[in-house]
């Protein structure tokens, strides 16, 4: 079974999101990440980053005890980026991505972790373009949250891929561009 025969089995097609359907808003990042020349792993992490649920989603696809379900769909290295993305504690970690070595406290397991410069990178490729997506697809969530994730992006600019980081700009801007 690959990715989307996965996310579609497990109900990605019926749950709503900001632009249509979680599945709708997984390919659109998946898209986004392609069209940012990031490696097949990363774009694939983005097309499934929310199967274990995320601190902002926590409406869960998979069980973490499928995680070899989902390696089976997308490889171990995709699977992994899944896995630290949907573990990420936001409050705790996001205030730390200005570091150049951030502890990622991951709250499936309670433990702080350490992603390598790849890592890092592709998480903070995956969150661009997911909050990017968010944001354009749900004007009341850009309205509200434009400064804040303009804040957190610039805070992650040392990770950020350079597509990545223009597409931040042109969507979050300055604060007060809104």
């Amino acid at each position: 079974m690959d990715a989307r025969e996965l996310l579609e089995a497990r109900g990605a097609g019926e749950l709503p999101h900001p632009g249509g359907t979680l599945l709708a808003h997984l390919e659109r990042v998946h898209t986004t990440l392609r069209a940012w020349a990031e490696p097949d792993h990363v774009a694939l992490a983005g097309l499934t980053h929310a199967a274990y649920g995320t601190d902002g989603f926590p409406q869960a696809l998979l069980d973490l005890t499928e995680r070899e379900l989902l390696r089976a769909a997308v490889g171990k290295a995709a699977e992994q980026l899944v896995f630290v993305y949907g573990g990420c504690d936001r409050g705790v970690v996001y205030p730390r991505l200005g570091e150049p070595s951030p502890a990622f406290h991951n709250r499936f397991t309670g433990r702080d972790d350490h992603l390598d410069g790849p890592g890092l990178r592709a998480f903070a490729a995956i969150t661009a373009a997911n909050e990017i997506d968010v944001a354009t697809h749900n004007p009341e969530v850009l309205a509200r949250h434009r400064d804040g994730l303009w804040t957190l992006f610039g805070r992650m600019r040392r990770h950020l891929p350079d597509p990545a980081w223009q597409a931040c700009v042109s969507t979050f801007g300055p604060p007060g561009a809104g």
